[in-house]
């Protein structure tokens, strides 16, 4: 059975070499797996939480999202899209919102935290907490239950929200699901293997603590003077050190094979000094970032192929979203006006609005060609030409039968404004249902 994995990446900074170690490499790695499919996204609606610069946040998105091609990630291989290129997030963000019990959000630590250090400081409780970071677990769900995914890497204080998760999905499959469970439940995996890199001070490498040693930013000369000032003992040079207590020697076995990691120790119990120990641990990982670096620096230089990636990943994403949501719209009864009998009161005909209409025909160029229709005869969309006609046949019966989604790859251009268009195909989709 294949494993949904989603991941997603908040857009407020810039990675560092404690992200790449801990989070990018890792991740990329488990999305070649075999049998996984993997979705990676731009948390920008989640960035708005904390972070009220725009140029920030417009900033980190590009930096963030080349970070993730240029380290390896392959974006034909994975879903990789833009959190607020997916409309049906907010919309199932106030479908579970509307399931989802007020006390529970009291309980989420995010917002517990807030509330207590406004106490501590003899403040309102919720002085200066918006309705954003109340309802971040929420808006959480809503990303992960989107897509139905089985798996959700996250940190330890990251678990709790899975578990939220969990539960919205329990109560709104026990309320509406009642043809089949509509969520899966997902599952935290927190993998203790990861490494957690220590900064320049020996703690969690954090911009927080100012002690993050840059991926790609500055270059190489900005990664070898922040190596220059991570802290030592004060052995000098022919002194035997002990390898075991260097946050230094923690980072180098990062991007060390088993046997690097064995010649490095030695040397430092042989005398090496930290100076030159430094200058090892800079060249060491300057030949594992430099060629990713050269990437970065190209696609910064072309973000229009970031926007490309992202958007194709839209496509995908929204091809998987769309139809789904369509789907728990009925669920919860929105659905399209049709006439209902009522017990006890006398049938009342109404009529249903016109569907609109694909139309199949043949050009005077002898290609065969098909569009849609509404009923005031505007074109919502109109296909190329085919030179079979069971081709233009089938292209029109994918489009009935998948609606929106089909609209991904579908060889058509739009007449009106895409919503539109939507709307025309999932309701004769549920026509035929």
């Amino acid at each position: 059975m294949t494993q949904r994995v989603l991941t997603g990446i908040t857009t407020t900074g810039t990675p560092h070499l404690g992200n790449y170690v801990g989070a990018i490499r890792p991740a990329i790695a488990a999305s070649r797996e075999p049998g996984v499919e993997s979705f990676f996204f731009l948390a920008d609606y989640h960035a708005l939480i904390k972070c009220d610069e725009p140029d920030r946040i417009e900033r980190s998105r590009l930096e963030i999202a080349a970070t993730w091609l240029a380290a390896g990630l392959d974006p034909e291989r994975v879903t990789f899209y833009r959190q607020s290129d997916i409309p049906e997030t907010p919309e199932l963000t106030w479908l579970l919102t509307c399931v989802t019990a007020k006390g529970q959000m009291n309980r989420a630590h995010a917002y517990k935290a807030a509330t207590d250090a406004n106490e501590a400081q003899g403040k309102d409780a919720d002085d200066g907490i918006t309705m954003g970071l109340f309802s971040y677990p929420i808006l959480m769900a809503a990303d992960i239950l989107l897509f139905n995914a089985h798996r959700v890497p996250v940190g330890r204080d990251q678990v709790q929200h899975i578990e939220m998760a969990r539960d919205v999905a329990q109560r709104f499959n026990h309320l509406f699901g009642r043809q089949r469970e509509l969520f899966v439940l997902p599952q935290a995996q927190v993998d203790e293997a990861v490494a957690t890199l220590p900064g320049l001070d020996g703690r969690k490498m954090s911009k927080s603590y100012d002690n993050a040693i840059p991926l790609f930013e500055g270059g190489p000369k900005a990664l070898k003077e922040a190596i220059a000032l991570i802290v030592t003992d004060s052995k000098l040079p022919g002194e035997p050190k002990d390898p075991d207590t260097s946050h230094l020697v923690t980072i180098h076995d990062a991007f060390a094979s088993p046997e690097q990691r064995a010649t490095f120790r030695a040397e430092l119990r042989d005398g090496l000094g930290w100076g030159d120990a430094k200058q090892r641990l800079f060249e060491r990982i300057e030949s594992h970032v430099g060629p990713m670096r050269a990437n970065y620096a190209d696609l910064m230089a072309h973000p229009e192929r970031i926007e490309e990636a992202l958007l194709v990943g839209a496509r995908k994403a929204r091809a998987v979203a769309t139809p789904f949501l369509q789907e728990l719209r009925g669920a919860v009864g929105l659905r399209s006006m049709k006439a209902v009998a009522r017990t006890g009161a006398p049938t009342v005909a109404v009529e249903a609005p016109k569907l609109a209409v694909f139309k199949q025909y043949r050009e005077a160029d002898g290609l065969f060609y098909f569009k849609l229709t509404a009923s005031d005869n505007l074109v919502l969309l109109q296909s190329r030409g085919f030179a079979e006609g069971r081709e233009a046949g089938g292209w029109v019966k994918r489009l009935k039968t998948e609606g929106a989604a089909a609209l991904a790859d579908a060889p058509v251009e739009l007449g009106t404004e895409r919503q539109r268009v939507e709307q025309a195909l999932a309701a004769i989709v549920a026509a035929q249902e």
